[in-house]
Order: structure tokens, then C-alpha cells, then sequence
């Protein structure tokens, strides 16, 4: 664990800019992460993307990408940079970026954006998410099924609506399987900061958790949860080399298809705005491996998968009841995707109370 995070601690400082050879008719393709490329997590997978990019396209290409950028001005800084740097194509990844990459935007109206997680748009500015809530819905029912105490502790970010609705999912699984299953939830209000990840980790077991699920960036939480004994869930990257036995299932981004897609496109001079959510039936959200569970626990797993594939299982159907015990979405409705993206209550049976 110390050994992980000092080493983490050195890229924090570096916030560099690594590009690859130039010409004037390369596609320039660069990226903005929140956190260092190679965090274990969320920013890795994006460059494992940035990396196949290059491996599809060669010398059709170039790419550059910036790191540890903190969300506010300084991403609004970084990414001027990057335009003015000639980037043909930027990749803003994380939803604080969203303001800054649309007034960017404005400014250099050739350039293509693609914004991750936001919702705001322009005619050189595409979106695109992942519904990762059909993952939590999995992993909420592994929880229930090998969690002894019945509770679950959940590491998260901001209250936004890509991690409430992330909350309420996996409580829907956990309850299909044990309705009185509960959650506790830590706030750490930063996408990446291993030390904070770990402190919430161990308040959360010292409050008789003895299951950790985390909507943060690095595996901090995966490490501590191996430290102590118990199990835990990865999150955007396969974490399970953290925790070979306190990790269960990993929530795995799996970004490249996507991005050659809209980088062909670029070069095909057919890119246009556009607005993609991605899910398990896509393949761009993934849950793997499925590790340190018994037999039939991976088979409900790999069931229910199937299900929400096929259309068969909506994770948002009701009857689904609010946290006030108000009607939250009525018997056989589904939740559309407008009402899903502005997400702001939880379900029934979430120990903590929303931020406002």
C-alpha cells in the first residue's frame, strides 16, 4: 500500500504533456485525465484507449495528453493549451470538464471535442457515457450474496447524477436479493486521492462493513479491503492484482471502440455532434473477472448480465421506492434516460443522507 501510493505521488507532480512524432498532416488526438495515465483506474483505462489508438492507426495519427488536471480553471487552461498546440481532436474525461470544454470550444470551432460524462453540447462537441449503473446492479446482488453483516460501504466522489443513480443501482441489486440489505456511504468529494480512498475504506469496515464498492479512481480501496480481510469491488480498470483475494468484480470502461470510431470518422471527415450512452448490451461497460465467489453466485452474475443484454431486466423499472418511502418510479414504469440523467434522491434502505 505505502509502496503504491508514493509511487502515485511522483506522476501527481509530474502533470506532463507526452506526445508522440508530429507532421502537419497527423491527426493530432489528445487527452485531458483527471488523475496520473497509469492511476490503475479510471485515467489508465482512457489511455489504454489513447494506446490503441495508435497501434489502430499508426502514422495517421499523433497523440498527447495532459494529466492530474484539477477540475475549474485549470482544465479550462489545459485544454486551451492543447487546442492551441494544434490538436485536431481533444478528449475531455471527466464531468468537471464539461463547462471548461465547451467554452474552449467556442473559441477554436474547427477543433473536435468529445466530452465524457456531461450533458452539454455544441456543434464540435459530442458526449459520451457509459451506463455503468447496469454494472452496480450486478454487483449489488454479489454483495448480498456473500456480505455476512448485510451492509455494504460505498467510496464516492460528487454527488452528480452518474453516482447517485450508480448508488441507488447497486441497491436495487442488493435488495432483489435480500431486501434488507443496507448501504453506508462516504463522501470523499475528489475523484482521485488514494490517501482519502483508503481513510473512508477503513471508517467504513471500523462501522461493521464488510463489503467495499467505490465510485473513486484508484485502488486504494481494493488494497485496504485485502489488508483486512474482506471483499471489495474494482472500479473502471480490472483491479484484482490489488486484491487478488478480497476482489470479487471489477466495473471495467472499455473506451476503445469508441474512440475508433469517432477518430475514423475524423479522418473520414464524417465526424458529427453527437450524444452516445453506452452499456453491458454495447459492450463499452464490462464486469470482470468475476473472482473469489462461489459457483452459484458467478452463474446469477453472468445471469443477470444476460438479462439486462438482452432487454429482459431494466435496472430502473418499478415499483421502486424513494428513501422518504414516497413512490420513486411507479409499479411496471421504467425511468427514461432524461429522468435517469438528473438523478438526485436514493432508493429505500441507503444509510446516509444525499448532499445537496
Amino acid at each position: 500500500m505505502k509502496k503504491y501510493l508514493a509511487v502515485i505521488g511522483a506522476f501527481a507532480l509530474i502533470a506532463g504533456l507526452a506526445t508522440g512524432a508530429s507532421a502537419a498532416d497527423k491527426l493530432k488526438v489528445c487527452f485531458v485525465y483527471t488523475g496520473p495515465h497509469n492511476d490503475g483506474g479510471w485515467s489508465q483505462q482512457h489511455d489504454t484507449a489513447r494506446l490503441a489508438l495508435e497501434a489502430k492507426f499508426g502514422d495517421k495519427i499523433e497523440t498527447a495528453y495532459v494529466e492530474n488536471v484539477a477540475e475549474g480553471p485549470d482544465a479550462e487552461r489545459a485544454i486551451e493549451r492543447l487546442a492551441r498546440s494544434g490538436c485536431g481532436m481533444i478528449f475531455t474525461t471527466s464531468f468537471g470538464f464539461m463547462d471548461p470544454t465547451i467554452k474552449i470550444a467556442k473559441k477554436f470551432p474547427k477543433v473536435k471535442f468529445e466530452h465524457d460524462a456531461g450533458y452539454k453540447m455544441a456543434d464540435n462537441v459530442s458526449i459520451y457515457n457509459m451506463r455503468w449503473y447496469e454494472g452496480r446492479y450486478v454487483q449489488g446482488q454479489i454483495a448480498a450474496k456473500m456480505s455476512k453483516t448485510g451492509v455494504a460501504g460505498y467510496i464516492v466522489s460528487f454527488p452528480i447524477p452518474e453516482v447517485v443513480m450508480g448508488i441507488d443501482a447497486f441497491m436495487l441489486g442488493a435488495q432483489s436479493v435480500n431486501p434488507d440489505f443496507k448501504v453506508k456511504v462516504v463522501w470523499v468529494n475528489t475523484w482521485f486521492d488514494p490517501g482519502k480512498e483508503a481513510d473512508a475504506a477503513k471508517a467504513l469496515i471500523d462501522q461493521g462493513v464488510d463489503i467495499i464498492v467505490q465510485h473513486t479512481d484508484s485502488p486504494a480501496a481494493m488494497q485496504i479491503a485485502e489488508e483486512r480481510g474482506l471483499h471489495a469491488f474494482g472500479q473502471s480498470a480490472d483491479m484484482s492484482k490489488f486484491g487478488p483475494k478480497a476482489h470479487l468484480a471489477s466495473l471495467v470502461d472499455n473506451w476503445t471502440p469508441y474512440y475508433i470510431d469517432r477518430v475514423q470518422a475524423a479522418l473520414d471527415g464524417t465526424w458529427k455532434s453527437t450524444d452516445t450512452w453506452g452499456g453491458i448490451k454495447s459492450g463499452m461497460v464490462e464486469l470482470q473477472p468475476l473472482t473469489n465467489m462461489p459457483d452459484d453466485v458467478k452463474a446469477l452474475a453472468e445471469s443477470t448480465m444476460e438479462k439486462i443484454k438482452s432487454g429482459e431486466l431494466q435496472v430502473f423499472k418499478g415499483p421502486i421506492t424513494k428513501q422518504d418511502g414516497s413512490v420513486g418510479v411507479a409499479d411496471g414504469a421504467v425511468m427514461d434516460d432524461k429522468t435517469l440523467s438528473g438523478l438526485n434522491w436514493y432508493v429505500k434502505g441507503i444509510d446516509d443522507k444525499l448532499p445537496q
